[in-house]
């Protein structure tokens, strides 16, 4: 997908950097090569256990995606992770709002590009954009977050996962 800032844009070591907050790891593949543990295919992102796989045009929003997957599901679930994160409705309104959070964390991108990305992507709201359904409609999102601890009160995240 043109116009959305991806790996490559934004380098692979402040991508890994985030992940090692997590004690995840970043696999970078080769430009064209099949990504492992690809839901989607193409340069999505793919997800193995605690692993996070992309290429250099792999969109960051999939990168965040699939690695608040990782962060928001409990540990069984991450142990037998291999490329379906599954999950509820409300862990994946989770995930797509964590994602957001962690885009302010990365040099280059932070929250209103990759909201921005995320509606050029097609992803699908209530309210119809990303930046709406944010900012008015996450609020069984982020209450997930906090009960979980892996955002705070005041909506930072806390570096861990799941437990």
């Amino acid at each position: 997908m043109t116009g959305v800032v991806t790996v490559g844009d934004v380098g692979r070591d402040a991508l890994a950097m985030l992940l090692e907050r997590y004690g995840l790891e970043l696999v970078e593949q080769p430009a064209g090569e099949r990504i492992k543990g690809s839901f989607w295919g193409d340069a999505e992102a793919g997800v193995i256990g605690r692993s996070v796989y992309v290429r250099p045009d792999t969109p960051v929003h999939s990168f965040l995606h699939e690695s608040c997957h990782i962060i928001c599901m409990d540990g069984e679930r991450r142990d037998g992770l291999d490329r379906d994160a599954g999950g509820d409705d409300l862990e994946e309104a989770a995930v797509c709002y964590l994602q957001i959070v962690l885009a302010d964390h990365i040099d280059g991108v932070g929250r209103d590009r990759l909201i921005m990305d995320m509606d050029a992507w097609g992803y699908s709201f209530r309210l119809g954009s990303t930046r709406d359904w944010f900012e008015k409609d996450a609020e069984d999102a982020r209450e997930f977050l906090v009960y979980h601890q892996l955002i705070g009160a005041s909506g930072e995240p806390t570096f861990s996962l799941r437990r």
